[in-house]
């Protein structure tokens, strides 16, 4: 942590720059090249988008212009994802087209329907095929396909199947349940990735590490991940489309990073962030399961009030949406809609109060089990020690400003967001397997407040 931190016990030493390198003291190896031998070994070449069967119900899922036939490639927005802290696994959405033109009922409906519709629906697809053989016998094909092209979700297998995409000689399966039998052949045409809703803003980003699967980098405080209400631009996701340009392959459709996991706007710290399908499934996985079976691993560091009862110990309480508070999150029982939630701490240094008295303020380090919205902030007010300067979890507490000396009554009261920091990220690689590690030391305003608490 630096000589701010000295005697606190924790590692947290800065990354290394972008674009490879070493990380924690140890060289990392990055395979950019991956997904492009696994696609080549596909056989992987552009077709136009209807250059096999499609049936009547699939064509009406296309979105044509009336006037030039062009092709509306949509995607819900993000939003809010709930009580998690995630995956985002958004996909296109189709609407019902306005076809005209006569077609051939002749049964070679696919040839037919694309030699008229030639020059309307000349977008760029990749395609993609799998093979059935006896062990895959009875199998929905939305299963098999995500066995066999595992750079692609399963979300968005699904949506591609519904939207029509996915062939089987001059049939088109729409059926995400439909059995596999031995020796069925597949084509799957995907779409170029349609442009991101968000618009692209350069804005300044710390990158710590960067290829062509994955960003990592050391969010500030202040920064919105997510477009959303209040905040239409100027986020995370608006600077990542500027900075990563035409890197992004697209995610569920879409030339968008791929979210896997959030920071509250006010809350600074390290997170990765995927450019692929193919990272983002893989890292997806990674964050549903919290590292209790894998190697994923996140630590914050936390200044609060007080000390916690214990020098350690876990936090397992259920959080819900509060029950009169629209903004904040709560302890709730699972019986009434709240979700596991499962918060380990360690103190690891106190300050003021005396060896009789309870501390004044305490440094902890947190590693989370379950990443329930307001997690930690909501564990930590709900054993009396908030996070310091919280503004919604921790208002009880302004009085104790008061009691501190004139000296740091100024910085503290100045304090204005919750002193949490996402410091450690470690994390699989989804291509390469390589255990990735990054640490991050806290930014100015906490080493600030720290330096305050040291002098009590």
């Amino acid at each position: 942590m630096g000589d701010d931190f000295a005697g606190c016990k924790v590692d947290h030493r800065d990354c290394r720059p972008r674009h490879g390198g070493d990380v924690d003291g140890e060289p990392v190896s990055v395979e950019r090249n991956a997904a492009d031998i696994s696609a080549e070994r596909r056989g992987e070449f552009d077709i136009p988008r209807l250059a096999f069967g499609q049936s009547r119900r699939a064509r009406h899922r296309r979105v044509l212009n009336r006037a030039r036939g062009l092709i509306d490639n949509r995607r819900e927005h993000e939003g809010e994802a709930g009580d998690e802290q995630d995956s985002h696994r958004d996909h296109s959405m189709f609407e019902k087209p306005d076809l005209t033109g006569r077609e051939d009922r002749s049964g070679n409906r696919a040839l037919a329907f694309f030699g008229h519709r030639q020059t309307l629906m000349s977008v760029p697809t990749k395609r993609l095929t799998a093979e059935a053989d006896e062990s895959h016998k009875g199998q929905r094909l939305d299963r098999f396909l995500s066995e066999r092209l595992p750079e692609l979700s399963r979300t968005r297998l699904q949506a591609l199947i519904r939207e029509g995409r996915v062939a089987l000689g001059l049939r088109t399966i729409e059926d995400v349940k439909y059995p596999v039998k031995p020796g069925d052949r597949f084509d799957i045409a995907i779409p170029a990735p349609a442009p991101a809703t968000p618009a692209a803003q350069e804005l300044p980003l710390n990158i710590v590490y960067e290829d062509d699967a994955i960003v990592v980098l050391d969010k500030p405080a202040g920064l919105v991940v997510h477009p959303g209400a209040g905040n239409a631009d100027r986020t995370l996701v608006n600077a990542l489309i500027a900075h990563c340009g035409e890197s992004l392959s697209g995610i569920g459709g879409v030339a968008r990073p791929g979210i896997v996991h959030r920071l509250d706007k006010d809350t600074s710290g390290l997170m990765v962030v995927a450019k692929t399908d193919e990272a983002h499934h893989s890292l997806s996985e990674q964050f549903a399961d919290h590292g209790r079976e894998g190697e994923l691993e996140r630590t914050y560091v936390a200044l609060v009030w007080s000390a916690p009862p214990r020098r350690s110990g876990s936090i397992d309480a259920p959080i819900g949406r509060h029950p009169t508070s629209r903004i904040k999150m709560g302890i709730v029982p699972v019986a009434k809609g709240g979700r596991e939630a499962t918060t380990h701490y360690r103190v690891l240094q106190s300050f003021g109060g005396g060896r009789e008295q309870t501390p004044t303020a305490s440094l902890l380090e947190c590693s989370l089990e379950t990443g329930r919205t307001h997690q930690v902030r909501v564990h930590l007010s709900s054993i009396g020690t908030p996070l310091i300067g919280d503004p919604v979890y921790g208002q009880g507490f302004k009085s104790k400003i008061r009691t501190l000396p004139e000296g740091a009554q100024g910085k503290f009261a100045s304090f204005r967001r919750q002193a949490l920091h996402a410091a450690s990220l470690s994390f699989l690689h989804p291509l390469t397997g390589t255990l990735l590690k990054f640490n991050s030391t806290p930014p100015r305003d906490f080493a600030s407040l720290l330096r305050a608490l040291k002098e009590l």
